[in-house]
């Protein structure tokens, strides 16, 4: 437990927190609305600051980022707490389960272990990994954690990655962005109902606007939306957020990953095949150079292909890379420029 450097103090006792843009304003003794956040005698604390869940070395491809140092090593790490309350999520006894607790420091200490900012750089270095993730759950939500680690992340030469539902508050936003090197930022939904009432009352507006931001202050950035049945899968909606990216850049990288049931959406079937391939369509019907098919078996919509030629320029299976063709950044074949970080 650590003090909170985001958040404002009320003369009444209550607090703002600036981690995100929810902006709870707690009262003394309470904690907001991702559970890891509480007021204390006015003062505001990070309740998982030094608190890791789920440290571990993964293909930079899981996150997903398939343009940032590809068949790299990242070590991920993410805390629990979040500032969304999806109801399909997939990581939800870390996510959610510390919000149903009066006296959380128990079972913070129970799922975590302690590594300082220095212990997670070094375990990087020591595990070949040329980045840091901060993943899981949101990193907002363990703003000033993820900021220690990643400025001794960028000293140590290891980059800095968020994986995100860009809901970032205005302030946490420009505490991390210069030391932040790539985000792969969730987008649901392109309906304020969903986020609303699927998401757990929050808005989409301040989603857009961070992918928005982050893509203009030059961190690379991917976007993924999990394709739901019956919930965000409509061509019209689909196609209002291949509308989107392409508004922002065409080379940003749009993954379209399969849902399966979980949490409190298992009533759902998974995501079909044909459902993806029919995303996949729309995302390039739009115009997006690359467009990507996840949490299913097929290999060909995972390839990176010049947008200019068709040649496949990064063949992958699953998480691993099998072969990078790119000349420095270019297609061997016709010579077309291939956005990323290689």
């Amino acid at each position: 437990m650590k003090k909170a450097k985001l958040f404002k103090k009320l003369e009444s006792g209550q607090v703002i927190c600036q981690a995100c843009h929810r902006y709870c304003q707690i009262a003394d003794g309470q904690k907001g609305a991702c559970g890891v956040r509480e007021n204390r005698g006015g003062q505001l604390y990070s309740l998982v600051y030094g608190q890791a869940v789920g440290v571990f070395p993964d293909p930079i491809e899981k996150k997903p980022l398939f343009h940032f140092l590809p068949g790299s090593r990242v070590l991920s790490f993410g805390t629990l707490g979040c500032n969304f309350a999806c109801q399909f999520c997939q990581n939800w006894l870390q996510s959610q389960g510390v919000k149903k607790e009066k006296e959380p420091l128990h079972l913070i200490e129970q799922y975590s272990k302690k590594f300082s900012p220095q212990e997670l750089v070094d375990l990087a270095h020591r595990l070949g990994c040329a980045s840091i993730a901060y993943t899981y759950n949101e990193p907002a939500v363990f703003v000033e954690y993820a900021y220690e680690v990643m400025k001794l992340a960028h000293k140590a030469g290891l980059k800095n990655i968020f994986v995100t539902n860009g809901y970032q508050s205005k302030e946490s936003f420009e505490l991390t962005k210069n030391y932040l090197d790539a985000v792969n930022v969730d987008l649901k939904s392109f309906r304020e109902e969903f986020y609303q009432k699927i998401c757990g009352g929050v808005k989409l507006a301040p989603v857009l606007e961070n992918i928005k931001k982050y893509h203009q202050v030059g961190v690379w950035t991917e976007v993924t939306t999990l394709i739901i049945p019956e919930e965000n899968d409509s061509r019209k909606e689909l196609a209002q957020i291949a509308q989107f990216i392409k508004g922002i850049s065409v080379d940003i990288p749009w993954h379209l990953s399969a849902f399966h049931p979980d949490y409190q959406m298992i009533d759902k079937e998974p995501t079909s095949q044909k459902k993806l391939l029919e995303a996949h369509q729309v995302g390039k019907k739009a115009g997006l150079n690359y467009v990507y098919l996840g949490n299913i078996i097929d290999s060909e919509h995972t390839f990176t292909y010049c947008p200019q030629c068709g040649q496949v320029v990064i063949e992958r299976d699953g998480y691993s890379l099998l072969n990078l063709s790119l000349g420095i950044g270019q297609c061997p074949k016709c010579g077309q420029k291939i956005t990323g970080v290689w």
